[in-house]
């Protein structure tokens, strides 16, 4: 038995989502600042971690820690890609059946709990071409986890099409103002400067929480319902 009903927000995912130490600043990730677009019942447990897919955050033990405290009525956001692509076994996966097979059981999992999982497709790397035109970097694993949401009819938020949307908007440009893009000296944590076109700064990491909640409002969960008046859009 929970000692506090609160609703609480699950977040299973990659470096993207994590929370960041000060000596890592300005890298941030977006489930650092959802809570900031959701009523103040709501209480968040941002459990991603750098580095990990789909299939290492549960070899780790991350999974079960979630699911030995996961109750119902809670929510479990998942979003993991950027590092099921990797080639190394601890942690790819391929889209059209073990990537969609770990995340499955991240659906289980939540509704044997009683829980609501949402799936989220990965934020997208800020990657231009010569001409200026945003190259999308995550093959079939976005179309992947859209087909998996549909069949197994859990809410779909499509991160990837909306930072590519941003970004495309942004341009090549102005879009490393999401980034941690710094020059030598600019930032003691990085004196040699820093050229990282996958994690945010603080600033990206509260937009793309921006896009969360944007994407939550049209999704259909009831966890919409707990967004704040006016945060998204």
């Amino acid at each position: 038995m929970r000692e506090d009903r609160r609703v609480t927000v699950y977040i299973a995912g990659d470096s993207t989502a994590a929370n960041y130490p000060e000596d890592k600043r300005p890298m941030s990730g977006w489930g650092e600042w959802i809570a900031s677009y959701l009523a103040e019942e709501v209480r968040v447990s941002n459990r991603a971690r750098n580095g990990r897919s789909s299939k290492s955050f549960i070899a780790e033990g991350h999974f079960d820690r979630i699911a030995s405290s996961i109750g119902e009525g809670d929510y479990l956001l998942v979003q993991f890609g950027h590092n099921d692509e990797k080639p190394d076994e601890k942690r790819h996966t391929d889209p059209g059946s073990t990537y969609e097979e770990h995340l499955t059981r991240y659906i289980e999992m939540a509704r044997s709990k009683g829980a609501h999982p949402l799936l989220l497709t990965s934020v997208e790397r800020r990657k231009f071409n010569e001409v200026g035109e945003l190259v999308p970097s995550h093959g079939d694993y976005p179309a992947a986890v859209q087909r998996l949401a549909e069949k197994l009819e859990v809410p779909l938020l499509d991160l990837c099409s909306r930072t590519q949307e941003a970004y495309r908007k942004l341009g090549a440009e102005a879009s490393k103002a999401w980034f941690v893009w710094l020059e030598p000296g600019e930032h003691p944590n990085y004196p040699e400067g820093e050229r990282d076109d996958t994690h945010f700064n603080e600033l990206g990491a509260q937009k793309v929480a921006g896009l969360v909640a944007e994407a939550l409002a049209a999704s259909g969960s009831p966890l919409a319902g707990y967004l704040k008046a006016g945060a998204a859009g």
